[in-house]
């Protein structure tokens, strides 16, 4: 069975949900062939090509496909599709922008947020919250599927392999317009790919004391920083940190919740962490259900002196 992955990049390298999602495509079928649609994306995909599992990269270069728009990015791969399979993307937001409008342009039913492949025909994918799991066999003729990255390992690297070039459909959409991407620097880690991710709660009352309890934490762990949806909807983080099942899915080696109740819409988005760490002050909280370590106390007290135990960020 031949794959087609659809690689999320920014041009200059690949994300690391393209590394998990491959390992997920493998189990699909062995001929996997990558691409790289960008403008001036020569060095991601030298990097997909360097990945174990990988049979060849078909590399697409065109000023219409520089920021990735779906509209786009959908005629490509419906051009591409013919000589596939499977199409395969991670379910991130890239993947859940693009993946719907191919599988309504090829008229086929998406299966979505896949975290395990029994065979080519077979997923398994969370429903209700994460609190079930799903066996859906798909007889389409075109398997369109998206991956949650978090259930995979990143694929190794492995041999190079051969990468070819081809040319934009002549008719691709422009319906939509980029404008403008603010991107902040951060020198933490990415909340998807994080080892350690440190979440707040509605319990910090504000953005400042978000900042000021758990910045210091994660500089010293080298954590990624995540919040609740009620933290979110009340200030105190940006929507990128939201974990849940409207936010990001994350599952670290390491997940410290810090005065966070325990909602189903967010133990969706993180229960599946190696080692779940619950800091809360009331006893009787949800979160502590599904947590190896639990700690009950005043965030405001607790994490002070989880700061001065862990010493300078550094380490020393």
């Amino acid at each position: 069975m031949t794959t087609l992955l659809i690689a999320e990049h920014d041009q200059g390298g690949l994300k690391e949900a393209t590394a998990r999602t491959l390992t997920a495509a493998t189990a699909i079928g062995s001929d996997v062939v990558v691409l790289i649609a960008g403008d001036g994306c020569g060095a991601a995909a030298e990097a997909a090509a360097k990945l174990s599992g990988v049979s060849r990269v078909l590399q697409v270069d065109n000023p219409a496909l520089a920021h990735q728009l779906p509209e786009p990015m959908a005629d490509l791969v419906l051009s591409l599709a013919g000589s596939y399979d499977a199409l395969v993307a991670p379910a991130t937001t890239f993947g859940k922008n693009l993946m719907p409008r191919v599988a309504a342009l090829l008229d086929v039913a998406q299966v979505s947020d896949v975290t395990a492949v029994v065979d080519p025909n077979t997923f398994e994918r969370p429903i209700y919250a994460g609190n079930a799991i799903e066996t859906v066999r798909c007889d389409e003729p075109k398997r369109i599927v998206t991956m949650r990255p978090s259930a995979y390992k990143p694929a190794p690297a492995g041999d190079a392999a051969p990468i070819d070039t081809a040319d934009v459909p002549a008719d691709m959409a422009g319906r939509s317009a980029f404008i403008s991407a603010e991107i902040p620097d951060l020198d933490r880690p990415d909340l998807g790919s994080a080892r350690i991710v440190i979440s707040g709660g509605r319990a910090f009352n504000s953005a400042d004391a978000f900042r000021q309890y758990l910045e210091p934490i994660a500089d010293k762990l080298g954590a990624a920083i995540g919040a609740s949806r009620a933290a979110v909807d009340a200030g105190y983080a940006p929507n990128d940190l939201q974990v849940g099942q409207t936010g990001k899915v994350v599952a670290p080696d390491l997940y410290i919740a810090c005065g966070i109740s325990g909602a189903i819409q967010h133990l969706a988005g993180m229960k599946e962490s190696r080692i779940i760490v619950a800091i809360n002050k009331d006893p009787e909280a949800p979160i502590f259900q599904i947590a190896d370590y639990g700690l009950v106390g005043d965030v405001f007290e607790i994490l002070p002196e989880l700061g001065q135990a862990l010493g300078p960020p550094d380490g020393n």
